[in-house]
């Protein structure tokens, strides 16, 4: 998409550190769904994140005789999340990610490949992710309700492969 003239304006908005605009994620969206791959449907990951993105992705899907069939909302208490990202390890040249309770590096602050150390990012921590949590709850809520009969909820803050059989279940 980076190469289309909305991939184009999506990366200049980016570069300038602006929002890239709901009608430019759409319409991203739209291209990119008319890919052979996404002949069965597709995945989107955070996306819409608030109900009047909900509303310009449904009317993008009808013009085109297609509708969202499920929405898998994934619970996690806010706990979880905080346990997760403040632990949160980048190995920033390759974007390796590691976690030093859940996925540790061999050897503490260094990467497993290069032996360079690992960052945390600035935003990885309590008090941001508290903040963002909140917005979140408050954008995604209405989202949920918007889409609740095809809404699909499970609780996400087991094992991956538990977490995995629910998805499977989900989507069959």
């Amino acid at each position: 998409a980076a190469q289309t003239p909305l991939g184009l304006e999506a990366k200049k908005a980016m570069n300038a550190g602006a929002l890239v605009s709901d009608e430019i994620v759409v319409g991203l969206i739209a291209e990119a769904s008319k890919a052979p791959e996404c002949s069965k449907g597709f995945i989107l990951d955070g996306f819409p994140r608030t109900e009047v993105q909900a509303k310009k992705l449904d009317e993008m899907l009808q013009s085109r005789g297609q509708a969202i069939d499920k929405v898998l909302n994934f619970q996690v208490p806010n706990e979880v999340l905080v346990d997760r990202v403040v632990g949160r390890l980048i190995h920033q040249a390759s974007g390796r990610s590691y976690h030093e309770k859940f996925a540790p590096p061999k050897v503490p602050g260094v990467d497993d490949v290069t032996g360079e150390p690992l960052i945390k990012r600035k935003d990885d921590n309590a008090e941001t992710l508290k903040a963002r949590l909140e917005a979140f709850d408050k954008q995604t809520s209405p989202v949920i309700q918007y889409y609740a009969n095809k809404v699909i909820s499970f609780r996400a803050d087991k094992s991956q492969a538990e977490v995995a059989k629910d998805i499977d279940r989900a989507l069959a």
